[in-house]
């Protein structure tokens, strides 16, 4: 099958302004005769419901929440990318869209990530107009911070709340919308399926997660906003309640799914403490703007740091890669702290660890303006670790933290099933191989302010769509087969957990297809994962009913989708026969341990089409094309 991008005409700086114009329009007299079902309220999906209700449409927006404002777009730190060139360092749509495309190691879509960067400077004006408190400098100005891939300031933050920030102003605007009786808001509901009625989106599946009740929502379009993947290596810093339902199910029901071995390991976070832990920490990457990464220089050195003379400490980063230094791509630097470890110079229990060190900085800036930067961060550490980071260094290693495949969409966000829309992480289109830092709030509102609004809108104008109710056969049938996967899972009443599947599952997952890939290692995943799910389908225990509020049915179901995704990962993971960002093959690699690429046979986007469960997939691939950022070994030395 041949992927259309829907990519349009002429110059990249020109695309996306000649789109919105020859798009065609809906007159805002018809647009309330539009329903749009949009699943998620994180940043792309509150934004979203927000913008098309505002516009007129009637929007049923659905979270698995009690509240829209637990979204785990709430738990990002740092910041969020905008070329406003505010600090008057070089700065410039151009330059953010450069840095985006290397960053992703030449695997992303030039026109997409373009469009990203030019309306990213629109995202400031319209957090600023909802009230977010963005730092500012002493005379008023808002305030830029470093991130990782960039020579330039240009990360706008909230402290080290700035994902929280965010999101209020978007729940906000939600909420007016919720208030007017344009979004109807559904708590407590999680997507069991899509509704696909002749060859287009019309609707989802939903269980209330208070009563098991299992019923139908029919609308003209669907939006999925259900963030990304990172949870099926059980260990990461997603919130526990992240899965891949929501687009694994609508990739059961024909849409492709991209480039899902594409996977981001997160340098700054904190080490795991033992096998009993369900979940791991971020430190924010902005740390790396002040603190300095080093590790001992001998082997199996485990006197305390303050007991180690500079002379003695190896700055990995700053000596690999000068230019860049501790604010390298977060791929790059995963890799160098795997590395110092596998030599042996880890710190701290197990030798899984490396040094975040703020002492030059404490020094030379005080530590009141440390606290003022990163106050919060350093009180979480102190919490959960015990230990004063003011005064000694940060333990830290690389975790689970995003994921950049998703489903395929073309320009207007769109999955090769018409009428279904995907926005935010859960979609492939924006980071490549790789996502900068502070980038994902970028994406998720820019998709949901300023995208989807137009392309959503030439959707409807080009009709053909008629009438559909509950009671449509396509909508009985997938009720139904929700109702019949819920009372099986019910029925087995095995011996073991869904967590203690999902424990194993990571474990394969991380070993095999986590920080470091090789053709063995994914061969033999390939092999135990259907393994696990026949004893999975055998012998788990879900204790309960369905007719109550039951998490263990709520995890089951999900560890069921992981069950099965994952084979999917190691499918796309052994069909790439080179290294690029985040999807490391060992076998691919220059002679001084850097991601190898084969632009001649890997220069596209692998989308997925499902074929059934245990059945090899079908990959199609989307060619891309780098016009005016000529493919070029990454760099940050």
């Amino acid at each position: 099958m041949a992927l259309n991008s829907n990519i349009p005409d002429g110059p990249v700086q020109q695309k996306w302004d000649k789109h919105r114009a020859e798009l065609k329009l809906v007159n805002p007299a018809n647009k309330r005769k539009y329903n749009v079902i949009v699943v998620g309220t994180g940043l792309a999906g509150a934004s979203a419901a927000a913008t098309l209700a505002e516009l007129g449409y009637n929007v049923s927006a659905f979270t698995y929440h009690d509240s829209a404002r637990r979204a785990h777009s709430i738990a990002a730190q740092g910041g969020i990318n905008a070329a406003k060139n505010y600090q008057n360092d070089g700065d410039s749509v151009w330059r953010l869209f450069y840095d985006t495309v290397k960053g992703g190691d030449f695997r992303a879509r030039e026109a997409n990530v373009y469009r990203l960067a030019q309306v990213s400077t629109s995202i400031i004006d319209q957090c600023v107009a909802q009230g977010v408190p963005f730092a500012r400098e002493y005379g008023g100005y808002l305030s830029n911070r470093s991130f990782g891939g960039a020579q330039v300031s240009r990360t706008f933050y909230a402290r080290g709340q700035t994902g929280q920030q965010l999101l209020i102003g978007a729940y906000q605007a939600l909420s007016r919308q919720v208030g007017l009786g344009k979004v109807k808001l559904h708590n407590k509901q999680e997507m069991m399926d899509l509704i696909v009625v002749d060859g287009r989106a019309r609707g989802i599946v939903t269980r209330d997660m208070v009563t098991g009740k299992v019923q139908s929502h029919m609308a003209d379009a669907v939006v999925l906003a259900t963030g990304g993947y990172g949870n099926v290596f059980y260990l990461s810093t997603n919130a526990k309640a992240c899965n891949v339902t929501a687009t694994y199910r609508a990739h059961k029901r024909g849409a492709f799914f991209a480039n899902p071995c594409y996977t981001q390991i997160h340098p700054t976070c904190i080490p795991q403490s033992g096998d009993y832990q369900s979940k791991l920490t971020l430190m924010s990457e902005s740390l790396r703007n002040d603190g300095r990464i080093w590790v001992p220089k001998q082997k199996g050195d485990t006197r305390s740091p303050d007991q180690i003379p500079e002379s003695e400490r190896d700055y990995y980063l700053e000596r690999k890669y000068p230019s860049f230094g501790n604010l390298s791509p977060r791929d790059i630097a995963s890799r160098a702290a795997k590395e110092a470890c596998d030599d042996g110079r880890g710190v701290g229990p197990g030798g899984l660890g490396v040094y975040l060190d703020f002492s030059d900085a404490i020094r030379r800036l005080g530590e009141k303006t440390i606290a003022d930067r990163y106050g919060n961060l350093f009180e979480m550490y102190e919490r959960i670790t015990g230990e004063d980071p003011y005064k000694v260094p940060m333990r830290i290693y690389p975790a689970v933290h995003y994921t950049m495949g998703g489903l395929w969409v073309d320009y207007n966000l769109m999955s090769n099933v018409p009428g279904l829309f995907v926005l935010g992480e859960a979609n492939f289109s924006d980071h490549g191989a790789n996502r900068l830092g502070a980038s994902a709030l970028m994406q998720g509102l820019a998709d949901g302010y300023f995208v989807i609004p137009y392309t959503i809108g030439g959707y409807f104008a080009n009709g053909g769509l008629q009438s559909v109710s509950n009671d449509s056969p396509e909508a009985r049938s997938a009720v139904q087969e929700a109702e019949q996967k819920i009372a099986a899972l019910l029925a087995l009443n095995g011996k073991r957990s869904p967590t203690s599947f999902h424990r194993e599952l990571g474990k394969i997952m991380w070993d095999k297809c986590g920080m470091a890939r090789n053709e063995q290692g994914l061969k033999e995943a390939l092999k135990r994962i259907p393994e696990l799910r026949e004893e999975f389908w055998q012998n788990v225990k879900i204790p309960g009913t369905g007719t109550e509020l039951n998490q263990s049915l709520e995890l089951g179901l999900r560890v069921a989708d992981f069950l099965e995704f994952a084979e999917l990962m190691c499918y796309d993971a052994l069909q790439r026969n080179e290294s690029c960002g985040g999807h490391f093959r060992e076998e691919y690699q220059t002679e001084d341990g850097e991601a190898k690429r084969n632009d001649d046979e890997y220069c596209y986007a692998a989308a997925w089409e499902y074929n059934g469960v245990g059945a090899t997939p079908t990959l199609h691939k989307e060619e891309l094309s780098f016009e005016n950022v000529k493919l070029a070994t990454r760099s940050y030395k």
